[in-house]
């Protein structure tokens, strides 16, 4: 059985999604972030030293790092649904936006976030940082021109993986001049399994 160990508003959301969309079953650990400081609580080291969400136990397996997690719930357990064959083109594809949710398009939202919080001594850094989010925000609404899905015509975990990201950009207040990207993370919050994801895990907060 696999175990979540789900932090509130936090990019375990996308797991609880994926195995929502699996039908899979699950157990879940919930922690919740301390009202002040925003932090995971102590009692989440015990599963993961860097106190960071998502992790999962599966038997004897403990994995942390969203990409890593979603790609191996569905390489193990999602029955050949939520990915793409791997002797295709669009397998790489997806390969692609597993690693670049987190390792690109997350880093200029969150050197935003820190940054911002330095005031007036972050402001060298502001113009940067803006228009590496700009040119992020912008490849990613020209790759969803025309198209529901990050690759081929129907959900796979690439689609999961990449969900935080302008989820974190509605939340910085920077969603609203990339339509494409705007109306796509709408019509993922609207999926059923989405929905029941947040029923299961608590009120999700990032960019709703």
């Amino acid at each position: 059985m696999i175990v979540v160990h789900h932090l509130n508003d936090s990019r375990s959301q996308r797991i609880l999604w994926l195995l929502e969309e699996l039908g899979l079953p699950y157990e879940l650990q919930v922690y919740q972030r301390d009202a002040k400081t925003r932090l995971a609580p102590p009692a989440l080291l015990a599963v993961n030293p860097l106190d960071k969400s998502p992790v999962i136990t599966d038997g004897p397996l403990t994995l942390i790092e969203s990409g890593a997690i979603v790609d191996h719930i569905i390489r193990r357990h999602g029955g050949g649904r939520l990915a793409p064959d791997v002797a295709s083109a669009d397998y790489d594809l997806y390969q692609q936006w597993l690693h670049y949710a987190e390792g690109s398009a997350m880093l200029p939202l969150m050197l935003n976030l820190y940054v911002g919080r330095l005031g007036e001594a972050g402001a060298p850094l502001k113009s940067r940082i803006d228009g590496e989010i700009a040119n992020h925000l912008s490849f990613i609404e020209h790759v969803l021109d025309g198209r529901a899905f990050f690759v081929g015509d129907a959900l796979t975990g690439a689609d999961i993986q990449m969900s935080f990201v302008p989820e974190a950009a509605r939340g910085m207040g920077v969603l609203a001049d990339y339509p494409n990207l705007d109306a796509w993370i709408d019509r993922m919050h609207a999926r059923p399994a989405w929905q029941a994801a947040e029923a299961r895990g608590g009120a999700y907060g990032v960019g709703r």
